[in-house]
């Protein structure tokens, strides 16, 4: 690397188109500039927590004043770089016909946050080395109190959509978002408007009916909410909506006109996996469980949680073949899966008249045993869905 006392200062704009360079170079598939400053959003975001749309993420209350600010994280930040980095990777078919549990694309591949993390300390590095100085900065990814959309509209990075994800025209939504709060004065980017216009696309596909409105998201009703941050039991006139999927969804993404170009996402990200076997999930104990979502994002769910989706997706998906691994699941120790287990098996039953024998059986057994009180009300559903 050069030595400092040969680097020519840079004024702003020079610092600015010098930042975009070194960020391709590290591989982040767009920046944009913003200032650090009262974010105008935060308004919208406090009528959305009033309205209950946050369901059990109680940190969002927690947090929701220092979002209005991102000087509230770094008292010196004058400048938002805020980066995108690209997953849109087309997750491998599988062609067994054996049903499989589908995982939202950025959760398919290595941890983002890690990724993301690594390359913006890169470039806080690469920023230091350049200034010559010292430089107070902090690098943001996902868990932050910031309002990281809002941000990146304000920058120029992107402009939200009626689905409220960031959309940056070229590379779409497929994108998981970072922030480098920064102590240097930069010229910010131009913010950008919505351009979604009259394509209501995302809101008439949303399974779940969460899109209540243009950029009104409520996550009670959310499938990426009810597989990942809900840790209770689903809804249970939800859960037919859920279809295959087992962590997040991307329902409202595959839909969008602005992620109908074929593209490529960072390669670090890719995952080369088919979706996983649905069976095979529902049969994963401790151990397989904590090698399962090792270094990927899936470490967001509990072994609980991620059986509860499961058993629903089998219970959409699931054959004949399904109902003794739904069966074994019965015994399961965590009540929350042996509810949505008795559930599934109520609805194979329903499906293949040559499960309902087996499936009754077990569920007639089950309930003989069964101490838990919410555990028996789904076993005596299921039954009083298949007797007279």
């Amino acid at each position: 690397m050069e030595r400092r006392e040969n680097l020519a200062p840079m004024d702003p704009a020079e610092m600015a188109a010098w930042l975009r360079q070194q960020a391709q170079a590290l591989g982040l598939s767009r920046i944009a500039l913003a200032p650090a400053e009262q974010v105008p959003q935060h308004r919208l975001f406090a009528a959305w927590l009033a309205a209950a749309y946050a369901g059990e993420m109680d940190y969002l209350c927690r947090d929701a004043e220092a979002r209005s600010d991102p000087r509230t994280l770094l008292h010196q930040a004058r400048t938002v770089l805020c980066a995108a980095l690209s997953y849109a990777h087309d997750p491998p078919a599988a062609q067994d016909g054996v049903p499989r549990g589908r995982i939202a694309r950025y959760a398919r591949g290595p941890d983002y946050h890690w990724v993301l993390r690594q390359r913006l300390r890169a470039l806080a590095a690469r920023i230091v080395e350049r200034v010559g100085h010292p430089v107070a900065c902090r690098v943001c990814v996902d868990t932050a109190p910031l309002l990281e959309r809002a941000l990146g509209a304000r920058a120029g990075l992107g402009f939200q959509g009626k689905n409220t994800l960031l959309i940056t025209p070229g590379l779409g939504s497929y994108t998981v978002l970072g922030e480098l709060l920064l102590d240097l004065e930069l010229p910010p980017g131009d913010p950008m408007e919505p351009r979604c216009g009259s394509c209501r696309a995302c809101l008439d596909a949303c399974p779940t009916g969460a899109l209540v409105g243009p950029y009104q998201l409520d996550a009670r009703r959310c499938i990426s909410y009810l597989t990942i941050e809900h840790r209770g039991p689903i809804p249970a006139a939800l859960r037919s909506h859920l279809s295959t999927w087992v962590f997040g969804c991307d329902v409202c993404q595959e839909v969008c006109p602005y992620n109908a170009a074929g593209r490529t996402g960072d390669p670090e990200l890719v995952s080369g996996q088919p979706d996983p076997e649905l069976r095979a999930l529902l049969r994963l104990g401790t151990a397989q469980f904590r090698r399962f979502v090792r270094r990927r994002a899936l470490r967001r769910v509990r072994r609980a949680q991620l059986l509860r989706n499961v058993a629903v997706a089998l219970g959409n998906a699931g054959g004949p073949a399904d109902v003794p691994a739904l069966v074994e699941a019965l015994g399961e120790r965590e009540p929350l899966i042996r509810q949505h287990a008795a559930w599934a098996l109520g609805r194979i039953a329903s499906r293949h008249p040559e499960a309902k024998g087996s499936a009754l059986q077990a569920l007639r057994a089950a309930l003989a045993t069964e101490e838990d009180p919410g555990v028996r009300a789904e076993l005596a559903a299921a039954l009083g869905e298949q007797e007279p």
